[in-house]
């Protein structure tokens, strides 16, 4: 028996979690698969009953689990709380009690939704990207930090560190990745400016010497940014530091029609934690709205990277794919002629279609 912590957290996290849940319940019933789900809080929702985002009865929770699937934090009437116990600082601490340094942010395209993007068809249409982000170093972790008060009065201090352990830990993952893929891996830095991304360049260049397969070019985030509009298809892999990592992911979502689509595993020494990269969406929260997809994609990776359950992650993904083509829609990818469904419909519809296989 696997057992899944559930970190629901704050706005539409518990909504899109609800329905990831619910698609790994029929997926586990189709696979014979043992799930156990044991549910946590963490975030805002947590300050307000324990006065922390991350109360140690959740880490003792996902201490003892196989996988964590976690939803989303944080909301307006968080923002005013001091920043060490804000509910992103739960996520945060929580990637650095498990040491979740990398995290694998997949953008593929859904064929059914190639009009949804914003861009060309031509351009987009049979996108597949893997964003390999640092997770737990750069300016998100490095100190010092804050805002300090002086003779010419406040300022704002974020450091960016790397160090070369942490620098070759992620290139490493990343060029394992492409080496399952299309063997392209373009490393994302500002080394003509900092020198952090020099060092960042140097050692994704040795790492790079053990992959012989594996082809290997470097690019400034600026023009990364441009190139990932102008010409996605010709990304395959991307690696890049925490807080560049972080834009482009975001990015690349827009790619595949929205943010509301795109999963991610963040993986290290430990138990792996599943989630979409969407935030909490407060403004519309609570009213069945919001994209599960993304979640219950993230649930797809929990299988596939935790559960090494393969089959059942790609029987979710047809899924997904058998129910847009089918026209059903979320609002915010909503197209002309296609059917709007809310937030448990659309679960309840990719838990039939896991359920029905391939003929449904």
């Amino acid at each position: 028996m696997a057992t899944i912590a559930v970190l629901p957290g704050d706005g539409i996290g518990p909504e899109v979690t609800r329905e990831a849940v619910k698609v790994l319940r029929a997926t586990a019933g189709r696979f014979h698969l043992t799930l156990a789900f044991q549910e946590a809080p963490l975030g805002g929702g947590a300050y307000d009953v324990a006065g922390t985002p991350l109360p140690d009865q959740t880490l003792a929770v996902c201490r003892q689990a196989d996988a964590i699937l976690f939803g989303a934090v944080g909301g307006p009437r968080w923002d005013t709380l001091p920043r060490k116990v804000r509910p992103e600082q739960g996520i945060l601490a929580l990637r650095k009690a498990f040491d979740l340094y990398a995290n694998l942010r997949p953008a593929k395209l859904f064929p059914a939704l190639t009009d949804a993007s914003t861009l060309k068809r031509e351009v987009i249409e049979g996108v597949d990207i893997l964003v390999v982000r640092e997770l737990t170093g750069g300016l998100y972790f490095g100190q010092p930090k804050g805002i300090q008060t002086g003779p010419e009065g406040e300022r704002g201090v974020d450091t960016l560190i790397y160090t070369r352990p942490e620098i070759e830990r992620i290139a490493k993952v990343a060029f394992e990745a492409a080496e399952r893929r299309r063997k392209h891996l373009t490393s994302v830095d500002k080394a003509n400016v900092l020198a952090s991304s020099e060092l960042w360049r140097r050692i994704v260049t040795e790492v790079g010497m053990a992959f012989p397969g594996v082809r290997l070019d470097h690019l400034y985030v600026d023009n990364a940014c441009m190139q990932l509009v102008r010409q996605p298809k010709a990304f395959d892999v991307v690696v890049a530091e925490n807080t560049f990592g972080d834009i482009l992911s975001d990015e690349a979502a827009m790619l595949t029609g929205s943010i509301g689509l795109l999963p991610s595993a963040s993986l290290g020494n430990g138990v792996g934690l599943y989630e979409p990269i969407h935030g909490s969406a407060p403004d519309i929260a609570g009213q069945d709205t919001a994209n599960p997809i993304a979640a219950i994609l993230s649930g797809a990776m929990l299988l596939e990277y935790s559960l090494k359950a393969g089959t059942a992650a790609a029987a979710i993904e047809s899924a997904v794919s058998r129910v847009l083509d089918k026209g059903y829609r979320t609002p915010d990818i909503q197209q002309p002629g296609t059917q709007i469904v809310g937030t448990r419909r659309m679960g309840d519809l990719i838990a039939e279609a896991v359920r029905a296989g391939s003929g449904s």
